[in-house]
């Protein structure tokens, strides 16, 4: 590393981060002179037939400019599957999707104007479970699927309810089972959860009448939401701005399209005014994503020594209304069915199915935390009844060097370390200690521990790519230009490490960028999939490798050698072994001028891009190259369980993570805390609960997450670095992982403490008391 290495340094988020975006606002706090408010009229039905909509008192009213709805929208918008109107079209598929917009000179006046208009139902049959869903003889959500665009990488089923079925094919599942000492099968369910960002969601858009379109939103994607944008209303790229502000927490929830179309089918109703539109905590429940439930059967053959020869699997995704997201969930769960386990023999099936329940879509670990709770239950099952220490059992089975993964793709020495992180978390749990009886815990009170381990890659189309761009000033400071957003996770930081570690230059003669403007910064796929600090930085990295060359380019033709024997620091382009002989960077950056006042070269500024090597998988057997950087843990939890009561006390959570290079600790530990936390709400608290088809808890009061008050006075971050040969610096992802294997290890522990074990989400007080009674009544 240089003289100048930042990269491991504890450097402050906030100091890059406020250098980047200044004095910029949330979309909340955005305002422009004359702007229009908008509100959105909802279906108060999970699925019922539109008879009628009049919308004339709500035209006439007094100080309402706007109003819009399918018959003046008719578009479809959809990432990987065009299924979703921007207004219901004939008929409403969820209780909250969008009816008819209204933009009005104020909020009051525009809820005023949407309770003028009149809508007549026709109710409906509607699809409330995922078993009916499959069944799919009491309704079919969308009978015209088969006709709606999507792409080749999906397989929605003609005549039914599934828009995904993802096959993953390894060996003869068969002839596994058949050669199995013992079979375990098992069902775990878990509940649709909502994101929860800090910020509700909103978007301000203006269509002016030369046909320029700009939005503001607080997205997470904004080259995707441009690109959906553009199609949804079939305009050309160059006509749609997208322009975000800080966003207050995502998660997924703001990744690629929520609902900015419905603040731009307002915005075409009345060019060159801008109309804002915010949702309340309410219609953030109802009316953006959420993430799917889960069904799934774990078929599971071992030998009596603990290894697995044979595995089925079926996950069923409760996707909703609409696939939107879900769909690429489906097949990012499918193709890491098994988790990181090495098994010969494998079927995998895995569905997305339609329901009239709120619309499924990504959220943080797209897929992985749904899976790693039936398979880390599963695991631990096995390990039980095989009389295994369920660590040991872990160890036997996980993936390693040498090992082929359930889509074919061979584990390295710098894949990562799985049985590293499961040793450190069995250490810092004190594990082998763990069934020394406490003399001193009432007789109710029962302690025990649980781990379970996960991996995950970045979930990417084979085309996505990222930019960045290196501009030298006129004093050889950089401008470093990239557009993965800043949610929260430090990527600002990190980015401009890993640049200032390239650059072989201190950190604060970088100036990172703002937030990304679509018309003016370098293109970025999405930020979602945990994935920007290693494809961002490796489009830095070749930035800045490309400004270097252009630098000694002309260094050569003044010092009179060829380029490969020059070397760049932050300071001078000097010759590698008499580095004497140097020109300061600022003496070149602008183009070198000779005494007699000629000069060559010119600004010195540079655009890198990175594309990782994907490939689509099988159709048949789900074999292929869809992951290019996985990241591997484990985590651990202690806790104490009230058999009288059922209510549990957590002692401690841990998690140990291959992350690689880690770029900086500080942030990488703040990323492992949130998230781990954040799978502690979803382990213990999280549940979309319907009746009816209709959704009972779409605010705080019912709606419940952890506050301050839960969390448990020991939660840790382990890092193993086994420097990854494809990221910057040798880093891989951390985002989304710290939360994904949360809950099952939670639940491995109950079962260590008192025996029961519990196979639907969440884990509260009541589900456990009520595991406790149905054991004792056996």
């Amino acid at each position: 590393m240089s003289e100048y290495k930042v990269i491991g340094k504890d450097i402050p988020r906030y100091d890059a981060f406020y250098k980047a975006t200044g004095s910029a606002q949330y979309i909340g706090d955005i305002t422009f002179p004359g702007m229009l408010f908008g509100k959105v009229l909802r279906s108060p039905h999970p699925h019922a037939e539109i008879l009628n909509l009049d919308v004339s008192k709500a035209e006439k009213l007094p100080g309402v400019l706007a109003v819009t709805h399918a018959g003046k929208c008719p578009y479809k918008m959809g990432l990987y599957l065009v299924d979703r109107p921007v207004f219901a079209t004939g008929k409403v598929r969820f209780m909250g999707e969008p009816v008819a917009a209204v933009a009005a000179i104020s909020e009051d006046i525009a809820q005023e104007a949407l309770d003028l208009i009149e809508v007549e139902y026709k109710e409906l049959d509607y699809t409330d479970t995922i078993e009916e869903a499959l069944n799919g003889e009491k309704t079919l959500v969308h009978p015209d699927l088969i006709n709606y665009e999507y792409l080749p990488i999906y397989y929605p089923k003609k005549d039914t309810n599934i828009f995904n079925h993802f096959k993953l094919r390894k060996g003869d599942v068969e002839e596994g089972f058949k050669n199995a000492d013992l079979i375990f099968e098992n069902e775990f369910r878990l509940p649709q959860i909502q994101h929860v960002p800090m910020e509700p969601h909103g978007a301000i858009a203006r269509w002016e009448q030369n046909g320029k379109l700009t939005v503001y939103s607080s997205a997470q994607s904004p080259f995707t939401l441009r690109n959906l944008i553009a199609y949804a209303f079939k305009l050309s790229h160059k006509d749609v701005r997208v322009i975000v502000p800080y966003v207050g927490g995502g998660f997924g929830g703001k990744a690629g399209i929520n609902m900015e179309p419905l603040v731009v089918a307002l915005s075409n109703e009345i060019k060159g005014k801008w109309i804002r539109l915010i949702f309340s905590r309410e219609e953030v429940f109802l009316g953006t994503t959420v993430r799917q439930g889960l069904r799934a059967r774990v078929k599971t053959g071992v030998t009596k020594a603990g290894r697995i020869i044979s595995e089925e699997i079926e996950y069923v995704f409760d996707g909703g209304a609409y696939a939107e997201y879900g769909t690429n969930v489906v097949r990012a769960a499918g193709y890491t069915c098994p988790g990181p386990y090495d098994i010969e023999n494998i079927k995998g099936d895995t569905y997305g199915v339609y329901t009239n329940h709120l619309v499924g879509g990504a959220f943080r670990g797209f897929g992985h935390g749904e899976l790693h709770w039936a398979i880390e239950s599963q695991m631990d099952i096995i390990a039980h009844e095989l009389k295994m220490d369920p660590a040991e059992f872990r160890r036997l089975n996980v993936l390693k060097p040498g090992s082929i993964n359930s889509m074919g793709e061979e584990i390295t020495e710098h894949t990562g370390n799985m049985i590293e992180c499961i040793n450190q978390v069995a250490d810092a749990l004190d594990w082998k200690n763990r069934k020394k009886k406490d003399k001193t815990l009432p007789k109710n009170i029962k302690r025990g521990m649980g781990l379970a381990v996960l991996e995950k890659a970045p979930a990417m189309p084979t085309n996505a790519t990222s930019a960045a761009v290196i501009k030298f000033n006129e004093d050889a400071t950089v401008g470093l230009q990239f557009s993965g957003m800043e949610i929260g996770q430090g990527c600002i930081t990190a980015l401009t490490q890993i640049a200032a570690e390239r650059l072989k230059m201190s950190f604060d003669k970088i100036q990172p960028s703002g937030l990304p403007d679509t018309d003016f910064s370098p293109y970025e796929w999405q930020t979602v999939a945990s994935r920007i600090t290693w494809a961002t930085g490796n489009a830095i990295i070749n930035a800045v490798d490309l400004a270097h060359i252009k630098i000694k380019e002309i260094a050569s033709q003044v010092l009179e050698v060829d380029p490969v024997d020059l070397e760049v620091d932050g300071e001078k382009v000097f010759i590698k072994n008499d580095p004497s002989k140097n020109i300061p960077l600022p003496k070149i950056i602008m183009g070198y001028q000779y005494p007699d006042g000629h000069t060559i070269g010119g600004p010195i500024q540079a655009t890198g891009t990175f594309t990782p090597y994907l490939t689509n998988l099988d159709e048949k057997t789900g074999q292929g190259h869809a992951a290019a950087d996985w990241t591997f843990g484990c985590e651990g939890a202690e806790v104490e369980v009230d058999t009288d009561t059922g209510e549990m006390k957590i002692l401690q959570l841990l998690g140990a993570f291959d992350l690689g290079t880690v770029i900086n600790p500080s942030t990488a530990r703040g990323q492992v805390i949130g998230g781990i936390i954040q799978g502690l709400g979803s382990a213990v608290l999280e549940e979309l609960k319907y009746k009816d088809g209709k959704l009972q808890n779409a605010s705080f009061v019912d709606y419940k997450i952890l506050t301050a008050a839960d969390i448990p006075d020991k939660v840790e971050s382990i890092f193993v670095q086994t420097p990854d040969e494809g990221g910057p610096f040798g880093a891989r992802a951390i985002g989304e992982h710290p939360m994904i294997s949360i809950p099952p290890a939670l639940a491995n522990a109950i079962f260590d403490a008192i025996g029961v074990r519990i196979k639907d989400l969440p884990l509260t007080s009541e589900n456990i008391l009520k595991h406790i009674k149905d054991k004792k009544k056996k």
